[in-house]
């Protein structure tokens, strides 16, 4: 695999690379390909993705084992996962799939579908609108506000346990809330939420509220235990939270097929959404999540019932890619 990179503020750019010996897992070196593959990295508060324009076709022009080759950050251009856009479906303006860094796919991603709609408009020249993506979580709806801002509208929570899915059992009605699930000896208070994704969101363990910064050094050995457990058959992201006050809470994540983010927006909306319903967050403010990359606003929409997430996109360079 070869790749270079163009300055951000130029069209055309320095290739730059290093090679790398037999055996290895790809290479950098200049591009010698006469139709190279573009591609654009963008970042929503750390979480990062390499962006391609496949709009031309509905099959993803990179595969998920090169897409694994390309998020390597070693070895690739580094990032949490690709992600294409895609020709609509329906009434909407474009399809987005996305490869996780572990070549999965999961049904839709909160910061990447910012960093998407932003891409999409950069790349059109658009002024700042709305637009209808198609997803496998369904139709989300991204807006470029005029401050540079993303606001998406998230839809609806699903709150249904079995369709999260998880088999722990529900507490409230059909609903997972601070249901006990004990891990490496530890019982955790676990609230089950869907945002097309699965999420299981934890604000207190063996009777004591998180602590982030207690929790951080072991989240690389407890988030994989959440990922895979059992209760949880399509693997599960999972979220850890410390209430600041009612309406700002901090919080740290292991994504499913990602592992440790610097953010995740349906890790947000999912958090809030059990916050509430554990009666931790009021509904009736936005509510501030600070994430290791930078904060987000989520609001739970009492007209609606929808979830309307606000954050960051950023263009980090453009390249060109040979896989």
């Amino acid at each position: 695999m070869s790749y270079k990179m163009l300055n951000k503020h130029a069209h055309v750019g320095r290739a730059f690379g290093r090679s790398v010996g037999k055996g290895s897992r790809g290479s950098f070196r200049v591009m010698a390909s006469a139709s190279p593959l573009s591609f654009s990295k963008y970042q929503g508060l750390g979480n990062d993705f390499i962006l391609i324009d496949n709009r031309h076709s509905s099959n993803p022009v990179v595969t998920p084992e090169q897409a694994v080759k390309i998020c390597d950050r070693n070895f690739g251009v580094g990032g949490d996962g690709v992600i294409f856009a895609l020709p609509p479906v329906g009434d909407t303006d474009l399809t987005m799939r996305i490869f996780n860094s572990d070549g999965s796919e999961p049904e839709m991603c909160g910061n990447g579908i910012r960093c998407l709609a932003k891409f999409v408009a950069d790349v059109d020249k658009a002024a700042p609108r709305k637009y209808k993506i198609h997803t496998l979580a369904g139709l989300i709806q991204p807006e470029l506000l005029a401050d540079g801002q993303v606001r998406v509208d998230m839809g609806e929570p699903i709150l249904e346990g079995a369709k999260v899915p998880t088999t722990l059992a529900p507490t409230q009605g059909s609903t997972v809330v601070q249901q006990d699930l004990i891990v490496d000896g530890k019982t955790y208070k676990v609230s089950c939420v869907s945002m097309g994704n699965p999420h299981a969101v934890i604000y207190s363990c063996d009777g004591d509220t998180i602590k982030i910064d207690d929790l951080e050094k072991d989240l690389a050995v407890l988030g994989p235990k959440f990922e895979r457990n059992a209760v949880f058959p399509a693997r599960t992201n999972t979220e850890f939270v410390e209430v600041v006050n009612r309406s700002h809470v901090r919080m740290v994540v292991w994504e499913r097929g990602a592992g440790r983010t610097l953010a995740c927006g349906t890790g947000a909306c999912a958090l809030v959404v059990a916050g509430i319903l554990e009666g931790r967050v009021d509904r009736e403010k936005t509510c501030r999540v600070d994430l290791p990359g930078g904060p987000l606003q989520i609001e739970w929409n009492t007209e609606d019932n929808h979830i309307y997430m606000t954050g960051p996109a950023e263009l980090v360079f453009n390249g060109a890619l040979r896989v």
